[in-house]
C-alpha cells in the first residue's frame, strides 16, 4: 500500500527544463474515426445510469491525477481520502491528446490492486443530472471510455461513501496496457501531442500530490526515471 506522507523528502528530479526541452507544437489531426464519439443522448443516458447506480446518495468525484490539480468543477466539499483495491498506473495507450500514432503515450489510470491517496469532491446536491453531464463531457468523449467508469468505496476519516472514478482499468481492454516501469518511462519521456507532453502531465501530477502531502513511490519512481530519459536524448541529439 502506498501511503501518503507530510512533506517531499527532496526535489522534484523531472524540472520545469525538462518539459520546456521536450515541448513542441503538434498540431491536431481532429477526432479521426479510430473512435466512436458519444452522442448528446449518449451522455445523456450514462448520466442518468450513473446516478441511479448511486441511489440518490450525496455525489462525490474521487480525483487521483488530473482532476487533483486541474478539476474544472464546482464542489462543496473536498477532503482526503483512499481508494482500497487500486492503484495508479500509467496503463492506458493514447495515441492523441499528449501523444501522436507515430509515438503513442500513456495516460495515468487505476488499475487493480494496492491502495490509491486522492481527494474526495462533493458536488452541490441541486443539479446532479447536469453536473454529471459536464463532467462527462469533460472526461468521456467515446463508447471505449464508458467501461472505465465506475463507483468506487473510498474511506475518509473514518467514514466509507462511494465516489465516482474516472479511468478505473477494466479486466480487458485493447488500450490497458502492462509495461515495465522502465518501458514507461521511454514512452511518457517521448510522446507529445496537440495537448502538451506526457512528461508534463507526470510532473503536474506529482507536483501537485506533493502538495497535498500524498507521496506516491510509483510516481516519485518514474518522474525521475523520466528526467534521466530526457538527459539521455539530449545527449544523444
Amino acid at each position: 500500500m502506498r501511503v501518503a506522507t507530510s512533506r517531499r523528502r527532496q526535489p522534484l528530479l523531472l524540472t520545469e527544463a525538462h518539459i520546456a526541452r521536450v515541448a513542441r507544437v503538434v498540431p491536431d489531426p481532429g477526432p479521426g474515426n479510430r473512435y466512436t464519439r458519444l452522442t448528446d443522448a449518449d451522455r445523456d443516458a450514462l448520466a442518468h445510469r450513473l446516478l441511479h447506480e448511486n441511489t440518490g446518495a450525496p455525489f462525490w468525484v474521487f480525483a487521483y491525477g488530473s482532476l487533483i490539480w486541474k478539476p474544472a468543477f464546482e464542489h462543496v466539499e473536498a477532503k482526503p481520502c483512499i481508494a482500497h483495491g487500486w492503484r495508479r498506473s500509467f496503463c492506458l495507450n493514447i495515441q492523441g491528446w499528449r501523444a501522436t500514432p507515430e509515438q503513442p503515450g500513456l495516460m495515468l489510470a487505476l488499475a487493480k490492486g494496492g491502495a490509491c491517496s486522492g481527494m474526495a469532491y462533493r458536488m452541490p446536491d441541486d443539479d446532479a443530472h447536469g453536473r454529471m453531464l459536464r463532467l462527462l463531457e469533460r472526461e468521456v468523449s467515446y463508447h471505449v471510455d464508458v467501461p472505465w467508469l465506475r463507483w468506487l468505496t473510498v474511506r475518509s476519516g473514518g467514514k466509507v461513501f462511494r465516489a465516482l472514478g474516472f479511468y478505473c482499468a477494466p479486466k480487458q481492454d485493447d488500450d490497458l496496457v502492462q509495461l515495465p516501469i522502465a518501458e514507461q518511462a521511454v514512452r511518457l519521456s517521448r510522446a507529445v501531442g496537440p495537448t502538451g507532453s506526457c512528461a508534463e502531465y507526470l510532473r503536474n501530477t506529482v507536483e501537485h500530490l506533493e502538495a497535498l502531502g500524498i507521496h506516491d513511490r510509483y510516481l516519485w519512481q518514474l518522474q525521475a526515471m523520466v528526467a534521466k530519459e530526457i538527459d539521455a536524448m539530449l545527449q544523444d541529439s
